[in-house]
């Protein structure tokens, strides 16, 4: 199945509303823990990291979440980078660790930031350019990320 069809499929099952608990943002987790957790973990495999700031009721945070496990964008993204998903809740959790990044939530999630070496910014995104995941489509996704781990290196 096609990350276009998944997407589809994603998005015709949140009219539901029933999928808001449930996804790939870990809505009970330490996001702080995390990242430290991941940037040990990226030191060791000098690799940086790359944290998702997103929710599970945001249907762009679901089909970049696809296009990491099964898009075109999930071996670039498995070598090049550690990855943590950091719930925002409705704007309202974890925006401390979003700005401590320089990550500006108001433009729109999914955001990232890359980390290298002890947490430094290599890379945010600036302007919401993953904020339409859906209209990106999976070349969309991966030529951003093809310049992200460029940048990042």
């Amino acid at each position: 199945m096609t990350l276009a069809r998944r997407a589809l499929l994603l998005l015709a099952f949140a009219a539901t509303g029933a999928w808001a608990a449930t996804g790939p943002y870990d809505e009970a987790a330490d996001a702080k823990a995390q990242v430290q957790a991941a940037l040990a973990d990226a030191q060791q495999a000098k690799v940086p990291v790359l944290v998702v700031f997103g929710a599970n009721w945001c249907p762009d945070c679901r089909v970049l979440d696809m296009a990491f496990k099964d898009g075109q964008s999930a071996p670039l993204i498995q070598k090049n980078f550690r990855v943590v998903k950091v719930d925002v809740g409705r704007f309202d959790k974890n925006t401390d660790i979003a700005q401590r990044y320089g990550v500006p939530l108001k433009k729109g999630i999914p955001a990232v930031a890359v980390l290298g070496a002890g947490g430094k910014v290599l890379y945010t995104t600036k302007s919401g350019e993953l904020a339409d995941a859906r209209a990106m489509g999976d070349k969309g996704i991966y030529d951003f990320f093809t310049k992200v781990v460029a940048q990042a290196k």
